[in-house]
C-alpha cells in the first residue's frame, strides 16, 4: 500500500506541473519559468491528438501547433513535455491499479492461507491428541487384552473418526426428511472444507500463490478418494454457483445430469433431487452412475454453499432405480462453499469426495478409482480452470482469432470430447450394438445405426450416406502401456502424425462428412510443419492444458466415384494433458474432420487417444521419470534393479477408439478396414512407446543418432571442452571431474543447450546463406531445458531444421558472423526470438554459437546455448 501511495503522490505532482484551469482566453502562461497552465480547450486538442497517437514526432507536434489556433503560443518544446508528462500518468495510473489488484488479490489469499492455517494447527492437535491417546494405550496391555471395544477404536484410526451415521429410512417424497438430510450433509461438507474430517495432504506439483489456481489437497486414509481445493476466483458468488452447477459444462465425463424434483425451502435455498450419469474412461470397464441430493443455501455473509450427497440406505434417503450398464457410485459429501470477496470477486472451497466402488473393475484399472490424484485432475481443478478461463474471457484478457466467439470454441472443445466419450462407452441407448466376431479380438467393433442421434438432429444423413442406408462404426482398444509418461506419449503422436496415420484412411473418414471443397476461412496460417501436417491454434486454456486447433494435411489427395478432394484435408483437433508436471493427469489427442464452412453446429465424428497414468493409491512421492539421459547412463545390477522397479510402478492405459461411416452394403468391408487400421496403430504406437520410454534410452539415447554421432558422454565432454577452448569460461559452473557427472550437469543446464550438424561440407560452401537454404543444419541433440525450449523430444528432434528454429532476424545475424565462428570459434548472438516446434514464440537474453570440435580437433557441429529463455 506504500508503494501505491508514493505514486499517488508522483501523479499528484506530474498534474501540478501543467496546471489546470483557465488563465487567459486561449493564453498559455508560465508560471515562475518553469510551468506552463492549459485551459480547457487546449487540454481537450493535446487529449485528441493523444488518443490517435501517444508519442507525436516532431513534425507532428508542429503540425499539431499550426492546425490549432488554440495551441499556436505554446513552444514546441512545452508540446513535447506535456506529451511525455501524459504517458507518464497513463503508465502511473495502470500501474497503480495493478498494483490495487495485486494487493486485493495478495489480502484475500493471506486470509485463505490463514484459515488454511487454523485448520491446519486444529488437524495437528487432533492427531496430538490420538497420538497421545494411542500412546497410554500400548503402555496399559490389559485394556488391549481385555476390553475389545476399546482396541477397536484404537486401531480403527481415522475411519472411526466421522463415522456415517445411520438412519431409518425417510420417506423421499416428505420436504422435512430432505431438509434434515440436507442440514447433516451441510455440516459434513463444510467440516471437510475448513476442518479436519479428512486428512488432507497438499498435491504435489501444484503450488500456491495470487498467481496461481489455487491451493490443492488429496485425501489421505479415509474411506473413497477425496480432493480439496481453495482458491481465488474474479467473479461474484452468484456467478460462480451458476457456473458450478451447470456441471455438463465443464466435467468433460459426465454424461448427463437430471434435476428431477426442485424443492424451495424457507431461508431461499433449494433442495434438489438429481440424477448423474458419468462416462468410463476406458472400453474395460463400466460407467458410473450416481442418484444424489443437492442443497444450496445463502450465508449472512452474502456467500453461498451448494453440498450434495449420494441418496441411499445409509443415509436415510431413497435412490433412484439402477440403469442397465451402469455401476451405482456413492457420492460423500462433497460440494462448493463461495464467499465474497473485498473489492469483488469470491473465494471458493471445493471438496470433491466419491466412493466408486473400485471392486467392480479389473484389478489392473482399479488405480484409476482409487487415486485422489485423477479426481482432483478430472473434477475439482477442471472446475477452477472452467471459472478461471470464463472469468479472463469476460474481461477481454482472452481474445481469439478466426472470428470465433469463445463459448462457441468451448462448445467445440465440449463435443470433441464428448463425442469420443461416446465412442469409447458405447451404450446402447445411442443406438450402439457390438458386431458379431470369431474368438477373442483385440479389437472391439461396434456400429451405430441411427447417426442423427449422435451427430445432431441437423445432420443430413442423405448427404453422407445413398439410398442404401448406413450408419456409424467404431473400433477400438485398449491396452497397459509400461514406463510411458503420457504426456510424452501424446506431444510425440500428436507432431508428428506420418509415424502412426495412414492417410488414405483419413482421407475416407473426412470424405464421409464433407459436403464441398476443404478449406477452412477465417483462419490465420502461421503453425508449424511436421511431416506433412501444419498445426492452426485456434484456441487454448489459460495455463495452455488443453489446445484446440486445426490441423492441415498437406498432399493428401483421395477420390473415390462421388467425392474429390483437393490436395489438403483438414481436422479439428482438441490436445490435453500434454504437461508432464501435472500430477495425475491423463494426456489425450481426439480429431475430426471437418469442411470448409466449419459452421457452429457442423457435424463432429471425433477419434483418438488416451492416456491415463494408473498412479497406487499411496500418497508417498511416487516415482517419476522424464527423458533424463544421464540416469540411464548407469549399469549393473542396481540400475537393472532401479528400471524394473519403476516399469513396474509408472504404467498407464491406453485407449484408442477411430470412427468411420459406412453404408449398409459396405459395412462388412468398412468393419475389416477399420480393425486392420485399428490394429497397425495400435503396433505404431507400442513401436513409439518403446523407443521414447526412458528404460530404452540407454547409450544410444532412445533415438537413432547418425552415422558418426559419439555418445552421449562423448559429445557432452566435447562441447564443453570446446567452450572452454574458444570463450576461455566454463560452460558449467561445477567442476565434473567424472563424465557421467558431466552429462548430468549438461542435462540438468537451465539454459537451453542445442547441437546441429550439416548435411553438406561446411568448408565446400561458398555462401553459407546458400547452404542453410540448401541444406539446412539439422538438431542432433538438446538438453532438458533445450527440449523444453522447442516443445518436442529427442525422437522427433532430428525432424527439426536450424531455420525452423531462428526467425528472419536471427538468420540473417547468424549469417554475418558465421565466418567469425569458423574463426574464432565462437560468437554472440544479441537477444532475439526463435520459435518452438509447435510454431510459439520464444525469447532469450542472449545466445553463444560454437564450433564443437572432436578428439582430433577436427569440426563435428555448431552448439547453441540461449540463455534466459521464456515463451513469449
Amino acid at each position: 500500500m506504500a508503494m501505491v501511495v508514493h505514486q499517488q503522490h508522483q501523479l499528484a505532482a506530474a498534474q501540478g506541473k501543467e496546471g489546470g484551469g483557465g488563465g487567459g482566453k486561449g493564453a498559455a502562461q508560465m508560471d515562475a519559468g518553469k510551468y506552463v497552465r492549459y485551459t480547457p480547450e487546449q487540454v481537450e486538442a493535446l487529449e485528441r491528438v493523444y488518443a490517435e497517437c501517444p508519442k507525436p514526432s516532431s513534425m507532428r507536434r508542429q503540425q499539431l501547433i499550426r492546425e490549432c489556433p488554440i495551441l499556436s503560443n505554446i513552444e514546441p518544446k512545452q508540446i513535447k513535455v506535456w506529451f511525455q508528462n501524459r504517458r507518464c500518468r497513463e503508465k502511473q495510473r495502470k500501474e497503480s491499479s495493478r498494483l490495487q489488484t495485486v494487493n486485493r488479490k495478495l489480502t484475500a489469499m493471506n486470509k485463505l492461507l490463514m484459515e488454511e492455517n487454523d485448520r491446519l494447527q486444529k488437524q495437528v492437535s487432533h492427531l496430538t491428541y490420538e497420538n497421545g491417546y494411542m500412546r497410554q494405550q500400548l503402555h496399559t496391555p490389559s485394556v488391549t487384552t481385555t476390553d475389545n471395544s476399546s482396541e477397536s477404536v484404537v486401531t480403527s484410526g481415522q475411519h472411526q473418526r466421522n463415522p456415517t451415521p445411520q438412519h431409518p429410512q425417510r420417506d423421499a417424497n416428505n420436504p422435512a426428511s430432505l431438509l434434515a438430510i440436507a442440514e447433516e450433509t451441510l455440516t459434513e461438507f463444510l467440516s471437510k472444507a475448513t476442518g479436519t474430517a479428512v486428512d488432507w495432504v497438499p498435491m504435489l506439483g501444484m503450488k500456491p500463490g495470487p498467481d496461481s489456481i489455487g491451493i490443492f489437497a488429496v485425501s489421505h486414509n479415509c474411506s473413497g478418494v477425496a480432493a480439496r481445493a481453495c482458491s481465488l476466483v474474479s467473479l461474484e458468488p452468484t456467478k460462480v454457483a451458476e457456473i458450478l452447477k451447470d456441471r455438463l459444462s465443464w466435467y468433460r465425463d459426465c454424461r448427463c445430469l437430471d434435476v428431477h424434483t426442485v424443492i424451495p425451502i424457507g431461508n431461499g435455498g433449494t433442495i434438489e433431487l438429481l440424477y448423474m450419469q458419468t462416462y468410463a474412461p476406458t472400453t474395460i470397464a463400466s460407467a458410473r452412475d450416481f442418484w444424489t441430493l443437492r442443497y444450496t443455501t445463502g450465508l449472512e455473509d452474502g456467500g453461498l454453499v451448494i453440498c450434495e450427497r449420494s441418496l441411499n440406505s445409509s443415509t436415510g434417503g431413497s435412490s433412484g432405480p439402477p440403469a442397465p450398464n451402469f455401476v451405482r457410485a456413492e457420492m460423500l459429501p462433497s460440494g462448493y462453499l463461495i464467499r465474497p470477496c473485498e473489492g469483488g470477486g469470491s473465494m471458493i472451497h471445493i471438496v470433491d469426495h466419491v466412493d466408486l466402488d473400485v471392486w467392480s473393475v479389473p484389478e489392473v484399472l482399479r488405480p484409476l478409482y482409487e487415486s485422489p490424484k485423477i479426481l482432483a485432475q478430472k473434477v475439482t481443478i477442471a472446475a477452477l480452470r472452467h471459472i478461471r478461463q470464463i472469468s479472463m474471457e469476460t474481461s477481454g484478457e482472452i481474445v481469439y482469432g478466426g472470428g470465433r466467439q469463445p463459448a462457441v470454441l468451448r462448445t467445440f472443445s465440449q463435443r470433441l470430447s464428448r463425442g469420443f466419450n461416446d465412442a469409447v462407452n458405447g451404450f446402447a441407448d445411442d443406438g450402439w450394438s457390438l458386431m458379431g466376431s470369431e474368438g477373442v479380438e483385440d479389437v472391439v467393433i461396434a456400429v451405430n445405426s441411427s447417426p442423427n442421434k449422435l451427430l445432431g438432429s441437423h445432420f443430413n444423413s442423405s448427404v453422407v450416406f445413398s439410398t442404401f442406408g448406413g450408419g456409424i462404426l467404431c473400433a477400438k482398444a485398449s491396452m497397459l502401456l509400461h514406463n510411458v509418461p503420457p504426456a510424452l506419449l501424446v506431444r510425440f503422436l500428436r507432431e508428428h502424425r506420418s509415424e502412426w496415420a495412414d492417410c488414405g484412411v483419413d482421407a475416407y473418414s473426412a470424405a464421409a462428412l464433407r459436403a464441398g471443397p476443404c478449406a477452412i476461412s477465417g483462419l490465420r496460417a502461421g503453425g508449424s510443419f511436421m511431416g506433412g501436417q501444419v498445426i492452426l491454434p485456434l484456441a487454448h486454456t489459460v495455463e495452455n492444458e488443453e489446445l484446440l486447433e486445426v490441423v492441415r494435411l498437406e498432399g493428401h489427395g483421395f477420390n473415390t466415384d462421388n467425392v474429390i478432394l483437393p490436395r489438403d484435408m483438414y481436422l479439428l483437433q482438441l490436445c490435453s494433458g500434454i504437461d508432464e508436471n501435472a500430477a495425475g493427469a491423463c494426456a489425450q489427442l481426439v480429431f475430426a474432420p471437418i469442411d470448409e464452412s466449419f459452421a457452429d453446429d457442423a457435424p463432429l465424428l471425433p477419434s483418438g487417444f488416451r492416456v491415463i497414468p494408473l498412479d497406487p493409491k499411496s500418497e508417498g512421492h511416487s516415482v517419476t521419470r522424464t527423458l533424463d539421459l544421464a540416469s540411464t547412463l548407469e549399469i549393473g545390477p542396481v540400475a537393472a534393479a532401479r528400471s524394473a522397479n519403476e516399469s513396474s510402478s509408472c504404467r498407464s492405459v491406453l485407449t484408442i477408439a477411430f470412427q468411420f461411416t459406412f453404408e449398409n452394403h459396405l459395412q462388412d468391408h468398412v468393419a475389416a478396414m477399420a480393425r486392420q487400421y485399428v490394429r497397425s496403430v495400435i503396433a505404431s504406437v507400442q513401436r513409439v512407446a518403446m523407443a521414447i520410454a526412458p528404460s530404452h534410452l540407454g547409450s544410444h539415447m532412445g533415438l537413432k543418432p547418425p552415422p558418426g554421432s559419439p555418445e552421449a558422454l562423448t559429445l557432452a565432454q566435447w562441447l564443453c571442452r570446446s567452450y572452454r577452448l574458444h570463450t576461455g569460461v566454463e560452460l558449467l559452473k561445477a567442476d565434473a571431474q567424472a563424465g557421467d557427472s558431466l552429462l548430468k550437469l549438461l542435462w540438468h543446464h537451465a539454459d537451453a543447450i542445442m547441437c546441429c550438424s550439416f548435411k553438406s561440407n561446411v568448408h565446400s560452401c561458398s555462401s553459407f546463406h546458400y547452404l542453410l537454404i540448401a541444406s539446412p543444419p539439422i538438431c542432433t541433440f538438446a538438453n532438458q531445458a533445450g527440449l523444453d525450449m522447442l516443445e518436442t523430444t529427442l525422437i522427433a528432434l532430428q525432424d527439426i531444421t536450424l531455420d525452423k528454429i531462428l526467425d528472419e532476424s536471427g538468420q540473417k545475424i547468424l549469417y554475418t558472423e558465421f565466418s567469425k565462428i569458423m574463426q574464432q570459434g565462437f560468437t554472440y548472438l544479441p537477444a532475439g526470438i526463435c520459435s518452438s516446434s509447435m510454431g510459439r514464440p520464444v525469447s532469450y537474453e542472449q545466445a553463444v554459437a560454437w564450433k564443437v570440435l572432436n578428439e582430433e580437433d577436427a569440426n563435428h557441429c555448431l552448439a547453441f546455448i540461449f540463455v534466459n529463455w521464456s515463451f513469449v
